[in-house]
């Protein structure tokens, strides 16, 4: 559950405010404002809200509410960082067992990638190694062919050829 709301957005896996909101049953107003009266823990790295178009995404993919009874203000999202920082600013005991599955649940993630990592890299040594053995094997079948069928010696001409004349001079 917790690894399905985990993104990559801006090249970092963040969690958005309205699922962390709900993970910590709290209203997604009162996480955000317990936020902006810790600003000082929260550096960009941490913590940064949407672009309107990242937004607009992310409603679209996910159907997040949008318009009337939704919210106003763009989403936040936190890092694995700052996720870790609500732990310190959210003390109730359903954040601190929230925020241990949530890091559980990044730590996770970062080892699936780091597999996947792996294997792409295996993949990319065996491809490269096939071309290679393809390569080697297409020049062994081309002298095998040419040691099978001789080369073909041209004819000889029956008949008189014309001389050509040399001109005096």
């Amino acid at each position: 559950m917790i690894e399905r709301r985990i993104y990559i957005l801006r090249g970092n896996k963040v969690m958005i405010d309205t699922d962390l909101a709900v993970l910590y049953r709290v209203p997604t107003f009162r996480l955000n404002e317990a936020v902006k009266r810790n600003k000082r823990r929260f550096p960009k790295d941490f913590m940064f809200q949407l672009t309107k178009k990242e937004a607009e995404c992310l409603t679209s993919h996910f159907a997040m509410s949008k318009g009337r009874g939704g919210r106003r203000t763009r989403p936040y999202a936190f890092t694995e960082h700052g996720v870790v920082m609500l732990s310190s600013v959210l003390n109730s005991e359903r954040a601190i067992q929230m925020n241990i599955l949530i890091v559980r649940a990044f730590v996770k993630l970062r080892e699936i990638l780091a597999t996947h990592k792996d294997l792409a890299r295996k993949i990319e040594d065996l491809d490269r190694k096939q071309k290679e053995h393809g390569e080697q094997l297409g020049a062994v079948y081309s002298i095998v062919k040419q040691l099978i069928s001789p080369p073909v010696k041209p004819k000889r001409r029956i008949g008189f050829a014309p001389m050509e004349t040399k001109e005096a001079g």
